[in-house]
Formats: structure tokens, C-alpha cells, sequence
């Protein structure tokens, strides 16, 4: 997708302070953290919520959401939180299927 700034990233069309990368998913640094590690997980075929997840195969469901946990203890991660923010009043603001790894200093949720 054209205008989808994670697309770009994906690309290397916009830089990114990249963690993992793998199996069509990326990881990356958010670059307005909400907590002391705030990593976005994305895949790499552009997919534009969690709503459109039937998309993915079985195996590549279960490939991002191993990849997500992986990127997390490859970040020495024990404790941490895992977001998706689904449609705009989900608070979703980019529309590509991101999930968010937070740990540390985490805000108030629930």
C-alpha cells in the first residue's frame, strides 16, 4: 500500500530502528514510546486491522504471534504487555496490523 508509512519502513523506504525480522514479520522501535521498550510487530504483507486476521493462514497466524513472543525474549523480555489496537475507536492510527510489545514504566490499562 502506498500512503502506509509501516509499508514504507517494510520497504526500507523510511528508516526504523529495526529488532527482529523474520518469517514476513518485522520488528521494530515505536517511535513515540509509551513505556521504557515500546516495539511494534508487523507483517509484511500489508494487512489493515485485526479485524481483516482471517487474511493469514493458520501457520502464518501462529508464525506472528510466535514471532511477537520471540521478539519479546529476544528483547530480555520476561514481563511485558502485548496490545492490538483495532479501528479508530480502538485506538488504532495507523492502519497496517501492528502489535504492540510494552514493557517497563508501563501507563495505566484496566
Amino acid at each position: 500500500m502506498t500512503n502506509c508509512i509501516f509499508c514504507k519502513i517494510i520497504a526500507g523506504e523510511i528508516p526504523a530502528t529495526i529488532v527482529a525480522r523474520g518469517a514476513g514479520m518485522l520488528a521494530f522501535e515505536d517511535v513515540a514510546p509509551k513505556a521504557d521498550v515500546h516495539v511494534l510487530v508487523v507483517p509484511e504483507r500489508h494487512i489493515e486491522s485485526f479485524r481483516d486476521i482471517e487474511t493469514l493462514t493458520p501457520d502464518e497466524s501462529k508464525e506472528m504471534l510466535g514471532f511477537v513472543a520471540t521478539t519479546a525474549r529476544g528483547l530480555g523480555l520476561e514481563d511485558y504487555r502485548v496490545i492490538v489496537n483495532t479501528g479508530p475507536g480502538g485506538g488504532q492510527t495507523v492502519f497496517h496490523l501492528h502489535w504492540h510489545i510494552l514493557a517497563g514504566n508501563l501507563p495505566a490499562f484496566g
